[in-house]
């Protein structure tokens, strides 16, 4: 009898083990995965510091049964090249404003279409984003799992003169990332565009390859272009969507616990991405003057004037069908909406 209930209280323990093992790792029968994801911005950047976090909470809420590794600084190549990974499925995921595969996401990128951090959240997390986020999983064998800020309000810079109006941007040479909306703004200014990749733009500016660029306050501190620019001018021209790619076969291949997962600290880490900017776009700016470098913060007229010289690139979004009309209007009303 006494063995009896020794075999039965130890049969009990055993089974308690298990359980609280069970409450302890809820996804232990689920198996484990690895997540490689590559970015070009430095150590430091918002986009840095919210996909450290990512990787974070992605390994404290799957258990440790999904790793992300995340190489930064453009480690994996150009932004191009990494999206052509993900594609191909060398690795699992990337972040940048690289709209190479998913040229739709370019209506967001109209200028001067935004003024506030509400009116780009308003825009990123309409039915619109989500419906050309939608459609890149046809088209390029990736899922976009969030869309949140590139990095903030993009600048012009250059080495010749103060940018004060539109005409001083004549006869310019000035580097774009390859993006129509970038190339058809500084042509409508009156510049000429050199493409650039993001990586070059430092020793591109120094060695005169092209006389001036635009990117945002983060970008600029953290890439230091403030060494090899000396004009500086505040537009707030253009904020860029930051998509997070990732190879659709394998996001399909996870287990469904494991998608929400990702996709819950995908949000969370775009909502950290854009309150870095938001907290640190004026520090970096400060830093800026600091070096030494000139920043020219235009009246509301002379801003006019910039919005003024740009406004046929809307109509020519249109022609070249980067969006339609209707979805352009929609864009507009969205905006005015925002609060």
């Amino acid at each position: 009898m006494k063995k009896l209930l020794a075999v039965i209280l130890a049969a009990i323990m055993m089974l308690g083990c298990v359980c609280a093992l069970a409450d302890e790792d809820p996804y232990a029968s689920l198996g484990n995965f690895e997540m490689l994801v590559g970015h070009a911005q430095p150590e430091g950047n918002p986009r840095w510091v919210s996909m450290e976090k990512f990787a974070a909470d992605v390994a404290e809420k799957t258990h440790g049964h999904v790793t992300v590794t995340v190489f930064g600084n453009g480690q994996l190549g150009t932004e191009k090249e990494m999206l052509e990974q993900v594609v191909q499925g060398v690795t699992q995921g990337m972040r940048g404003g690289q709209f190479d595969f998913s040229p739709r996401l370019l209506m967001f990128t109209a200028p001067f279409l935004t003024n506030t951090r509400a009116e780009v959240t308003a825009l990123l997390q309409s039915d619109l984003a989500k419906k050309v986020c939608a459609e890149a999983e046809a088209t390029t064998g990736t899922v976009i799992i969030n869309l949140c800020d590139a990095g903030g309000y993009r600048q012009f810079s250059n080495n010749k003169r103060p940018i004060t109006k539109p005409a001083d941007l004549e006869g310019l040479k000035m580097r774009t990332n390859g993006m129509k909306t970038i190339d058809m703004t500084f042509i409508a200014m009156g510049a000429t565009t050199t493409t650039v990749p993001y990586a070059d733009l430092y020793m591109g500016l120094k060695t005169g390859i092209a006389d001036g660029q635009e990117n945002p306050w983060v970008n600029v501190l953290g890439m230091k272009f403030y060494e090899v620019q000396k004009y500086f001018t505040q537009v707030n021209y253009q904020f860029h969507p930051d998509p997070f790619y990732v190879n659709a076969e394998w996001w399909n291949g996870l287990p469904e616990e494991f998608r929400t997962i990702i996709s819950e600290c995908a949000t969370a880490m775009g909502e950290y991405n854009d309150q870095l900017i938001d907290e640190n776009s004026e520090n970096a700016k400060q830093q800026i003057i600091a070096s030494g470098a000139e920043v020219y913060v235009p009246t509301e007229e002379e801003l006019k004037a910039f919005q003024d010289a740009c406004k046929g690139v809307y109509q020519q979004m249109v022609d070249e069908g980067i969006c339609t009309q209707e979805e352009m209007d929609e864009m507009l009303a969205i905006v005015a909406a925002a609060k």
